[in-house]
């Protein structure tokens, strides 16, 4: 019976064409408006980790005090000498520094003119922490951080500029002038949002070129290429000096991985900050936080907030069409009230008119749901216009988009039916016999 339904409801559509080409549009529109939102949203609110996520933590000091932080939060980075306190207690089971710089790759030979390039300064830890994934090699040791080696980890986008895609892993770059040896090679590797790195991105960037040993790039004296934030009176003029500052600069990482370790950590920033205030140079109350990657997330506001009102301004208009669509489906199944009276007159139970209506109804929302996906893959190549481009160009039309798409399409049309075709069911057969 479902194939003899499914038939019924294809023919219906060809009986009035304009009632069904209002269904038809009306679900399309309402749907491709929800999908395309909902593709932005689902780029920028996702996961970047979600097997650890749970267990990586940002820790956050207050060195700046109640007059110079931000409504009584700490900054969002640390200083250099919280941050080297931090690594050299060694109170995680694994941990990180990081900050952004910006170098220039010298290729060989001399035809070529330096390329530009985006990098971070991390520590070993970095890379198992995240789940880096490699093509080639691997990330360097504790050891190597140690022994402040001039080691390299390239990105995918680099070795194929560089060395045409092959194996470099044991061959040297030079960048801005210093030599490094290629560790390793990974793969695309770009997690959505940037979780690691939220104080000097908004959580939206292209592709990290390349990743060299923190040691190494303080070592060097590089400057931060990202976020640099600094209170009060400055008066250094040097590297040192601006090491001794309160310049916040440095994200830290660390890997915990049950509540007991989180607690035992954030006990040790408090106490770590008490000590601080009990030298001098904290003249306030301990102040740390200690946020995971979601809470992190959270606490950053990395979900655009247009996205946020543009997924509920499309699930309004889309909840207007389906109301649209219920009058417009009341009007068609009642106008067929003779033909469902005979039905009944022959013995048709009102869960087979139930059934066969909303198998109708669902055929229109299939219908609308391939207008919907037409509708879905043009609007997102142009979402650019409300979103900047870093997070437009998120915006996919892929597998699971198209099956939500058609999925929600044709639910949603036949949860509009049940009211149309309970009516539909409730005709009386007398009273149409009668009447015709």
């Amino acid at each position: 019976m479902f194939t003899y339904y499914l038939q019924l409801g294809f023919r219906s559509l060809r009986r009035n064409p304009a009632l069904t080409a209002l269904m038809v549009m009306a679900i399309g529109f309402g749907v491709a408006a929800s999908m395309i939102t909902w593709s932005v949203f689902r780029a920028v609110s996702g996961n970047p980790i979600p097997d650890k996520s749970s267990q990586l933590f940002i820790p956050l000091i207050d060195n700046w005090g109640p007059q110079q932080n931000d409504k009584g939060e700490p900054p969002e980075a640390l200083d250099y000498v919280d941050a080297m306190a931090l690594m050299h207690a060694r109170e995680a089971k694994r941990q990180t520094l990081l900050y952004m710089i910006q170098m220039s790759v010298m290729p060989a030979g001399d035809r070529d003119l330096p390329l530009p390039a985006d990098g971070y300064a991390v520590g070993g830890d970095f890379f198992p922490m995240f789940e880096v994934p490699f093509q080639y090699g691997s990330g360097w040791s504790a050891r190597d951080d140690q022994a402040r080696g001039a080691e390299v980890v390239i990105s995918d986008q680099l070795n194929q500029k560089l060395f045409g895609g092959a194996d470099s892993v044991g061959r040297t770059v030079n960048l801005s002038g210093h030599d490094y040896r290629v560790v390793g090679v990974t793969r695309h590797w770009n997690p959505s949002p940037r979780f690691f790195d939220l104080f000097s991105t908004s959580g939206f960037k292209e592709a990290s070129d390349f990743y060299i040993p923190f040691t190494r790039a303080l070592d060097l004296k590089m400057r931060p290429g990202g976020r640099n934030s600094c209170r009060g009176h400055l008066n250094f003029t040097g590297w040192e000096d601006y090491l001794q500052s309160n310049c916040v600069w440095i994200t830290a990482w660390v890997e915990l991985d049950s509540a007991v370790e989180v607690t035992r950590y954030h006990r040790f920033l408090e106490s770590y900050a008490a000590d601080q205030q009990r030298a001098g140079r904290f003249a306030w109350a301990p102040n740390v936080r200690l946020h995971n990657v979601t809470q992190w997330l959270d606490h950053e506001h990395v979900v655009p907030p247009e996205s946020r009102i543009s997924l509920l301004v499309a699930l309004g208009f889309f909840l207007i069409c389906l109301i649209n669509t219920i009058g417009l489906l009341l009007a068609k199944f009642l106008r067929r009230a003779g033909e469902i009276g005979v039905r009944r007159a022959l013995g048709a139970s009102r869960r087979e008119i139930y059934t066969q209506y909303l198998i109708e109804a669902g055929t229109v929302g299939l219908a609308g749901g391939v207008l919907g996906l037409l509708f879905t893959a043009v609007g997102v190549t142009g979402v650019g216009v409300l979103f900047p481009p870093q997070i437009a160009k998120l915006a996919q039309l892929d597998f699971s988009l198209v099956g939500l798409t058609l999925l929600v399409a044709i639910v949603a049309t036949v949860l509009a039916a049940f009211y149309p075709a309970w009516r539909a069911a409730r005709v009386q057969p007398a009273w149409q016999l009668k009447s015709n």
